[in-house]
């Protein structure tokens, strides 16, 4: 087994060490930045030294980013760098922008690419898209870092991407789950024998069906979690046991809507603190559902592994005409401590809406909770105490049980 450095194996200690020192640098770099002026201007960056001291600072979302660059466009005055001094300005839906960097593994998907054995020698057809956003050049920047040569074919044209990866000999493939299918049902159609044998592949689902003919057809597929923003954050080995988190990362799982981290295991929304220099992100939240798992991988990498996506964070409901937000279940729980967790219902009683307030707690005075959720959801709710660990762990707050057939 070889590794893409020394950094995935090192102990917790080792970890633990490097982070106390990685984290008062980035924070001060960020601190130091006007689009952080408002959210971190009392805090002292000495005193950041763990994930759990992370707790203690707000999170960042993707409105803020949109916020900050309105005020200082392009970049929100978020990066250390000018809006010149990067090799690629990227735009997402919004818009939003996003910076890309040329240096050595700027993105960190090397390392993802390195664990589904890419390397010297192979050629990775790179279906993901070229064109404003990052997808394609964070993979081809990684097919670099590992010494492999790219075809940069981005979306589309179907019969012609069957003939290159036939002509040119490609060796894996790097694109979202389902269209490599695309492309050996064509070169299939067309009589051409293709040379792939790895996929890289994220933006979309990968269900284990598709896996597993992939896997007939002599394919390992594997898949990595990656945003335009962050960069990789978590990826799979040959172990297949979840998702490793890049070493240029820290991630959290927190209950959504907020900054509080969960119990070990309960799944919530991951929040990203990057490492990058150029662009320190500090604890942006992804509005993806996570979990993390237990123990290391069996490949030997021993950092952090959760459980993938899981679902997206952003549960908003609208109930009786009224928006019910993540935030302001976590302001119900807040206010009352004997409440572990709670679960707010959207359901449909004839041709009327109904709210149910699930709350996990040892007694409490029901009274009390109705009249807090009118204060804070401002509507009615029925309210059910259930018994602690009774509401399922898979992250949610809100749950729509509405049928409209």
């Amino acid at each position: 087994m070889t590794y893409f450095d020394t950094l995935e194996t090192r102990t917790a200690d080792e970890r633990a060490e490097a982070i106390s020192g990685d984290l008062p640098r980035q924070i001060a770099a960020a601190k130091a930045l006007p689009g952080y002026a408002g959210t971190l201007a009392d805090v002292d960056p000495a005193a950041i030294r763990t994930v759990a001291d992370l707790a203690a600072l707000p999170v960042l979302r993707k409105s803020d980013l949109g916020a900050a660059q309105k005020k200082s466009a392009p970049l929100g005055g978020l990066t250390t760098l000018p809006t010149a001094g990067f090799a690629h300005i990227f735009q997402s839906p919004g818009p939003i922008y996003e910076p890309g960097g040329v240096g050595h593994d700027w993105w960190r998907m090397g390392r993802f690419l390195h664990a589904a054995g890419i390397g010297k020698g192979d050629i990775v057809q790179n279906c993901f898209g070229y064109h404003l956003t990052p997808a394609g050049m964070i993979f081809e920047n990684g097919a670099r870092a590992v010494g492999a040569a790219v075809l940069p074919a981005g979306t589309g044209q179907t019969e012609l991407q069957a003939q290159a990866a036939h002509d040119i000999g490609c060796t894996a493939y790097a694109g979202t789950p389902d269209y490599l299918k695309i492309i050996l049902d064509k070169a299939d159609e067309m009589g051409l024998p293709l040379k792939i044998m790895r996929a890289v592949v994220g933006g979309g689902a990968l269900f284990p069906s598709l896996r597993k003919e992939y896997a007939d057809r002599g394919i390992a597929c594997l898949q990595s979690y990656a945003t335009a923003d962050l960069g990789n954050i978590a990826y799979e080995s040959d172990a297949m046991e979840g998702m490793i988190v890049d070493e240029g990362v820290i991630v959290e799982i927190v209950t959504p809507g907020t900054g509080d981290p969960v119990e070990p295991g309960q799944v919530g929304e991951v929040v990203v603190t990057t490492l990058n220099p150029d662009y320190p992100l500090i604890r942006f939240a992804t509005g993806d559902l996570s979990a993390v798992m237990p123990g290391i991988s069996p490949c030997g990498r021993t950092n952090l592994r959760i459980r993938g996506w899981m679902g997206r964070a952003d549960q908003t409901t609208k109930i009786k005409g009224m928006f019910v937000r993540p935030e302001q279940v976590a302001q119900f729980v807040a206010r009352h401590s004997e409440i572990r967790r709670a679960r707010v219902l959207a359901q449909r009683e004839g041709e009327m809406d109904v709210m149910v307030v699930q709350v996990e707690a040892e007694g409490g005075d029901v009274i009390d909770y109705q009249k807090s959720v009118i204060d804070l959801l401002k509507l009615k709710g029925r309210i059910e105490v259930v018994t602690p660990g009774a509401l399922p762990n898979d992250g949610k707050v809100i749950e729509d049980q509405r049928t409209y057939d």
